[in-house]
């Protein structure tokens, strides 16, 4: 199974737990946010990230050049707890 294909099948079990109200919901504010013109400033494949600096989790600022200098960087972004 391709990646594409799991990630479609983990969205509709996660989708089929939710009241149908509250997808209909979070499908609009997903709809809203693609009109607003906000994919016009999102980055495609190939394009370089801008450089960045954010605190690790003891607070020390890590330059995102300064960890690209050791090698290849991956970013993952965590929402939190809803």
């Amino acid at each position: 199974m391709s990646l594409k294909d799991r990630l479609n099948h983990m969205k509709k079990e996660f989708e089929s737990k939710i009241p149908p109200e509250a997808l209909a919901l979070m499908h609009r504010a997903t709809e809203d946010l693609m009109h607003s013109g906000i994919m016009e400033h999102v980055l495609k494949k190939g394009d370089r990230a801008p450089e960045f600096t954010l605190p690790d989790e003891q607070g020390n600022l890590i330059s995102s050049s300064e960890l690209l200098g050791k090698g290849p960087l991956a970013v993952s972004f965590y929402r939190g707890v809803w």
